[in-house]
């Protein structure tokens, strides 16, 4: 028998074969290099604080450690909505310092349903507008702008007017102050505004409007600047984004009837693009019918939101067992043919929620603040909105640091005036790296800083602690930053340098990357900044 021949093929024949998979393979291996590295490579912080408000930062956690939403503190009744052109229907704070003072505006309205009645009745919706020296008492100056029932003797700021050929209307007010360093002397202060309720089906939409000083203002455009994807019925909230040099808005939208949020940006308020739905790292659908998102101003890389929860648990045993049960009737027979009744069983409360591009956000299912003990004007439609935002304010304890203070509605639909709560909660203190006496550590993903000291928010028991090892790529102690180099911290303090037994100057590891292994017992961490 003879042998079989195969011809071989030329060089160039065989490079033609060869060359297209050579290339994919080469390819796929970029790719995956590529990817692998990127995972694992470290995240640049610079020296900005850093909270555990998510796990963008966490490698993992051991022991009985976990992060832990904490709650904020009900305070006094900061102000009450009792004058003529207020009532029960007033809401949608929009609250921020600028400069010695601090400013509050707020829609106005009147909310009535009872048994008796089968109708609500509401006055015209205003925009009002209150100011404090402290964050905590609270004055309603006499403006002058607008005339109600024949006086101008009234704290109101906006009311409806014509822009283009339709009405606007101030019934759902965001109002900021603006950052931007290229932001015109006419247009210091920014709204975002709804055009009037139009029939069903009809779409409403958002304008722009301006103001030199946040009391005088004018519309920016004649035509509306946001005309799709929303429904404009709740707080439409827009501001800059000093981090990224643009401009951030959230509205409410409502996809298959479910109430949730979008985003859009832009470059100069007046036109906007990129709009995405906010999703969800590990929360199940609900009706979220606020977004109350800004950038944290103490760590602005991070957004922070206070979404209102709403959730309608129907007629039962508990919900006759709430307070002002005849109001509740009075709200569910007003609303009749409505959702079947919504108005009497519908329940909200505040949520807390975190982002780092203000698109992807780490929700917390848990309430960030319940509707409290039963008493009269809780656990109601509209109650414990949390206003948009939190400020800086004097603890009641001298020689205490500073706190945050958010401003929250109660009694709303009820009587002829509703009131705003004033709630506290430690600098930085939404979530918490936490770990019992028996303890828990928190080992990051690999980090670069800059800077020669690292500061850390924390607190403890008496008999409790906080130690930190700084390791290397690999998890191996650096020498002289091991667990054992670091004697233990106690105490509950805002800013506290961490030390090591040859000191605390870590500025020969700036630069390089490090993790940090956090180890607590009957402890909380809520942030830490490297410094210079």
């Amino acid at each position: 028998m003879k042998p079989i021949t195969v011809n071989a093929p030329n060089a160039m024949t065989l490079r033609k074969i060869l060359e297209p998979s050579l290339v994919l393979a080469a390819s796929l291996l970029v790719f995956a290099t590529s990817n692998t590295c990127a995972a694992d490579s470290p995240l640049d912080i610079g020296s900005r604080r850093e909270l555990f408000v998510d796990d963008a930062l966490v490698e993992k956690l051991t022991g009985k450690a976990e992060l832990r939403l904490h709650h904020p503190v009900p305070q006094e009744i900061a102000i009450v909505h009792d004058a003529p052109w207020e009532g029960s229907g007033s809401g949608y704070h929009s609250i921020f310092k600028d400069g010695e003072i601090y400013r509050m505006y707020y829609a106005a309205y009147q909310l009535s349903a009872t048994p008796a009645e089968s109708k609500i009745r509401t006055r015209p919706l205003l925009c009002c507008y209150a100011e404090s020296k402290d964050g905590i008492h609270w004055i309603k100056p006499e403006l002058g702008l607008h005339e109600f029932r024949g006086s101008k003797a009234n704290n109101i700021v906006f009311v409806s007017e014509k822009v283009g050929n339709v009405m606007s209307e101030p019934g759902e007010p965001a109002v900021f102050k603006d950052e931007n360093p290229n932001a015109l002397l006419d247009a210091r202060y920014k709204a975002l505004m709804p055009d009037k309720p139009q029939p069903l089906g009809h779409p409403r939409v958002l304008f722009a409007f301006k103001s030199p000083d946040g009391l005088h203002w004018s519309p920016m455009s004649e035509s509306p600047v946001i005309t799709e994807g929303g429904l404009f019925d709740s707080q439409n909230l827009a501001c800059w984004d000093a981090t990224r040099g643009e401009y951030r808005a959230w509205w409410r939208i409502s996809p298959g009837g479910l109430r949730s949020i979008r985003t859009a940006t832009s470059k100069d308020f007046l036109h906007w693009e990129n709009q995405a739905n906010l999703t969800y790292v590990d929360s199940p659908a609900e009706q979220l019918y606020t977004s109350q998102v800004k950038p944290y101003y103490r760590a602005p890389h991070i957004f922070v939101g206070f979404p209102t929860r709403y959730i309608d648990r129907g007629w039962c045993d508990s919900m006759r067992a709430l307070p002002e049960r005849e109001h509740r009737e009075g709200r569910t027979k007003a609303s009749e043919g409505k959702e079947h009744g919504r108005w009497g069983t519908v329940l909200t409360e505040g949520l807390f929620m975190a982002s780092r591009d203000g698109v992807k956000f780490k929700r917390w299912n848990e309430a960030f603040l319940r509707p409290g003990i039963e008493r009269d004007g809780t656990w109601a439609y509209g109650d414990h909105y949390i206003g948009w935002h939190l400020l800086e304010t004097k603890s009641a304890f001298e020689g205490a640091p500073n706190e945050l203070s958010f401003y929250v509605t109660e009694s709303y639909w009820t009587g002829n005036s509703d009131v705003t709560r004033r709630y506290t909660l430690r600098l930085d203190g939404f979530v918490s790296a936490n770990a019992p006496m028996s303890g828990g550590e928190l080992v990051t993903k690999p980090l670069r800083f800059h800077g020669r000291y690292l500061s850390i928010n924390f607190a403890t028991s008496a008999a409790g602690s906080v130690r930190i090892e700084i390791q290397d790529m690999d998890g191996k102690a650096l020498p002289g930053f091991a667990l054992e180099d670091c004697p233990p911290l106690f105490g509950d303090t805002i800013e506290r340098t961490v030390t090591w037994k040859n000191g605390s100057d870590i500025g020969a590891n700036a630069g390089s990357p490090v993790r940090l292994r956090i180890v607590l017992q009957d402890a909380d961490m809520y942030a830490f900044q490297f410094v210079e």
